[in-house]
């Protein structure tokens, strides 16, 4: 099937509005729209997406959008798919790091993320058995998931996993806080975002890291408390996580700030995409790149377990998540519900619980 743009773009301006949890949650609601719902692409093409995504730098949920934007649409789509799934969570940050600069506060969002979290934990866990049952295909590439498992908990690099996992495919394929924004250049700031989106690999904890590097340590532009603010606002903001960019550039510069730093941090990702997307279609019509293809789509599954794995931890943590996350097996596995309106409904009940318990 081949959709419109305008099919594309509401599409993801959706899920860039519900889309809690970070990539492998984002992944997983792209997954039920454009494989289940939609049969927009194969679980085959899918895997073969998230592989090439986990292989350049960059925020993998948003080149996974521009990925589907270029496969249905071309060029038109590419930009499009993008430019709407950052769109709201761009928005969304702009508009609280306002009010972090002016009052120097941000609004208390984990109320709403503890009762999104157990339904996104069910999305992932429906995606994953959707996709293992395509990429886990034969013992080996059950042998190559199970070792890219053991290989990430004992702390190897993702992008070494899916290395190894490619070489194995591969041989077997041969054999078988402030009161005003502060006062910098917007060049730098866009230099230094556009440097981040290009050689980043991995979650929002490995932003921290590298973001704390530069923009606290050798430059002090921010505080570790604010540099550690623009990190959770991004991470319990629907989105990309990357959309921390939007607010220190906001911290920094304003308005054209946050601009300039969404622009630089993202646009590697549509460059990156333009590049490698025509390319995916193509290794698969090599035995030996095909099976570089299936140990990677392997080690990305695995990869997704561990982060999933992750996440289940820290969001089913008591009675009521458990009761959330129950509502969630019966509604998206016994009802078939669409998972958009599970997400959007659990976030509407965490608007409602934090107004009647917490608010005065």
């Amino acid at each position: 099937m081949r959709p419109g743009l305008r099919e594309i773009a509401l599409l993801f301006l959706k899920l860039g509005t519900i889309g809690f949890g970070g990539p492998a949650a984002h992944i997983a609601l792209m997954e039920a729209e454009v494989v289940r719902q939609r049969r927009w692409l194969t679980l085959d093409e899918f895997l073969d997406l998230i592989s090439a995504t986990n292989l350049i730098p960059g925020p993998n949920s948003t080149e996974m959008a521009i990925h589907i934007g270029y496969r249905k649409a071309g060029f038109p789509g590419l930009i499009l798919a993008g430019i709407c799934f950052i769109l709201p969570a761009a928005t969304i940050v702009t508009a609280i790091a306002w009010a972090y600069v002016h009052y120097g506060s941000r609004p208390q969002l984990g109320i709403v993320l503890r009762t999104v979290k157990p339904i996104i934990i069910v999305v992932v866990l429906q995606a994953m058995w959707s996709l293992g049952k395509t990429a886990v295909k034969n013992p080996l590439m059950a042998a190559i998931a199970i070792g890219s498992v053991m290989l990430n908990v004992a702390g190897v690099h993702e992008l070494v996993v899916l290395l190894l996992a490619g070489a194995c495919g591969a041989l077997a394929g041969r054999a078988h806080r402030i009161s005003s924004a502060l006062s910098v250049e917007l060049l730098p700031i866009f230099l230094f975002f556009l440097k981040v989106g290009s050689i980043l690999f991995g979650s929002g904890y490995v932003l921290l890291a590298f973001l704390r590097a530069d923009l606290v340590d050798r430059w002090h532009w921010l505080s570790s408390e604010q540099l550690l603010d623009a990190i959770a606002v991004g991470q319990v903001t629907p989105g990309p996580v990357f959309t921390t960019a939007t607010f220190v550039g906001y911290v920094l510069a304003g308005l054209p700030g946050a601009g300039i730093a969404t622009i630089g941090i993202f646009l590697p990702a549509f460059l990156f995409v333009a590049l490698s997307g025509s390319l995916v279609p193509r290794i698969r019509k090599s035995p030996i790149a095909a099976a570089v293809l299936d140990g990677v789509n392997a080690g990305s599954l695995a990869l997704m377990a561990v982060v999933t794995w992750q996440l289940l931890r820290t969001a089913i943590v008591d009675v009521p998540t458990v009761l959330i996350a129950l509502v969630g097996i019966l509604g998206i596995f016994v009802f078939r519900l669409n998972s958009a309106w599970l997400v959007a409904g659990a976030a509407i009940a965490g608007i409602f619980f934090y107004a009647y318990t917490v608010l005065p």
